[in-house]
């Protein structure tokens, strides 16, 4: 199992050429994770990865979902229940079946990165196979445990410059704390998620907004004791080194209420009676509260809407949240932004990150609206569109439009420490492979080549993220 160096690259010999060039001068740049979900424990005790199955297979959705597609059972992957009951707990068992079943992800971008991971992490250079499957794991395990593979010395070795993780509104941030008090050179910093506290009919709602007001200090039984403690998180965030907040939402609707409008509607929650059409109005009116927010604290704001999240709720009533069974929905951006827009988006204070799943937006409204709107900037392909072709379609239907400065260059958005090297490599090479196309078609010239490239490969994630 080898890498070709010209892997992703367009075989056309003058594209080829260009591109090889290009990625030579962005490949080593130092790496921004400006969003994602590794899990600063890590960091924090720098402990060896248990084993291999722990680290490539039970935490991976990406992985598990895809044998969970060809009939393998998630409890036979080990992946815990929610109630406890039994899976499997032998991971040689759970590695082997892996392996068996490693040939269903050729050509999709988790086999891309899983490849690049065993090559150029872990020196392995056998194609992973259900023959070869303990004298991999026995590699890797072993390899595990030696002071090269601690967390720390990964996150040097791979170049990282900053990883940015994602955290609930409530979170102490202890991780974070020991990061900081520790005498270790890398630069961890939280990124403040609200959505526990703003999903007013989740069945954990009341329970979050004890713990925030806990973490906030104040007794929260009015909306504006809930924003005056939301605000109070985000300064705490931002005195531990956040630079920027994020929110999963269904729909971009944005509606600002008023006050006594959104206490109706918080007060109806807090007993338990908020209906589907309160969330999508509380939702949408705290929208505008970030972006207020955004304005005068500085944070970067980023939303990242339209997943039907636990579709499969067998899936999700053993096993529970982020299982792989969070399907893309139809989104509407126009219309949906526009009351945010109009009253924020002229303000050059404010930085809105805008992603989508929903491809067809691309062209059609988000370059649009991030072409001519200050505050607005479009987020890399994301999740599912994280992939050769699909990145490729985003630069195709993006760039003409808004061009490459109004986008904010790749993010890992991972879970799976390890495979950030791999992905912001895969990153790269698309992007120096879509400029030498631009190049050999005379749209752009070398020198402009070289300048984007380097902008996608790190300078507008450092910009945008104020990093």
């Amino acid at each position: 199992m080898t890498l070709h160096s010209d892997r992703i690259f367009n075989p056309d010999p003058t594209i080829r050429k260009i591109a090889r060039e290009l990625y030579t001068e962005v490949k080593d740049l130092p790496l921004i994770s400006p969003h994602g979900h590794v899990n600063p424990q890590i960091f924090a005790e720098n402990k060896p990865f248990p084993d291999p199955a722990e680290l490539f297979i039970i935490p991976d959705h990406y992985v598990f979902r895809m044998l969970y597609s060809q009939g393998v059972a998630m409890e036979s992957l080990g992946v815990p229940t929610i109630d406890g009951s039994d899976v499997e707990l032998d991971h040689r068992k759970i590695w082997q079946c892996f392996a068996e079943n490693f040939y269903l992800f050729a050509g999709t971008p988790t086999g891309i990165w899983l490849t690049h991971e065993f090559t150029e992490v872990f020196g392995i250079n056998e194609k992973l196979n259900g023959k070869n499957a303990t004298v991999i794991y026995d590699i890797l395990q072993d390899r595990l445990q030696s002071s090269e593979f601690l967390p720390k010395t990964l996150y040097k070795h791979f170049n990282i410059e900053v990883l940015i993780t994602t955290d609930g509104a409530s979170d102490a941030l202890n991780h974070h704390i020991k990061i900081q008090q520790s005498d270790w050179g890398g630069r961890v910093i939280p990124c403040f998620r609200p959505d526990a506290v703003v999903n007013i009919t989740d069945d954990s709602w009341k329970k979050e907004i004890e713990n925030l007001g806990k973490a906030a200090k104040i007794e929260i039984n009015s909306y504006t004791k809930f924003i005056k403690a939301i605000e109070d998180r985000r300064a705490y965030f931002k005195s531990m080194g956040a630079v920027s907040t994020d929110q999963g939402i269904i729909s971009p609707y944005t509606h600002q209420l008023t006050v006594r409008e959104a206490d109706t509607i918080f007060q109806r929650a807090l007993q338990g009676k908020a209906t589907d059409e309160d969330a999508a109005l509380f939702t949408a009116n705290m929208l505008m509260e970030m972006a207020r927010m955004s304005i005068e604290d500085g944070l970067v704001m980023q939303i990242h809407p339209g997943s039907f999240r636990n579709h499969n709720k067998t899936i999700f009533n053993k096993f529970g949240i982020d299982k792989g069974c969070d399907i893309p929905l139809q989104t509407e951006y126009t219309g949906n932004l526009y009351e945010l827009l109009n009253k924020y988006g002229n303000d050059t204070r404010l930085t809105l990150v805008v992603f989508t799943l929903d491809e067809s937006t691309y062209a059609r409204e988000l370059a649009p609206l991030a072409g001519h709107y200050p505050a607005m900037k479009l987020g890399p392909a994301w999740w599912f569109h994280d992939s050769i072709e699909g990145m490729t379609r985003f630069k195709e239907r993006v760039i003409e439009t808004a061009g490459i400065y109004n986008t904010v260059g790749f993010n890992d958005d991972t879970r799976a420490f390890v495979s950030i090297p791999a992905r912001h490599d895969l990153s790269r090479r698309i992007d120096t492979n879509f400029l030498a196309g631009l190049v050999a078609r005379h749209i752009i010239d070398m020198d402009d080549a070289q300048k984007m490239a380097h902008a996608l490969a790190y300078d507008l994630a450092k910009i945008t993220y104020k990093l």
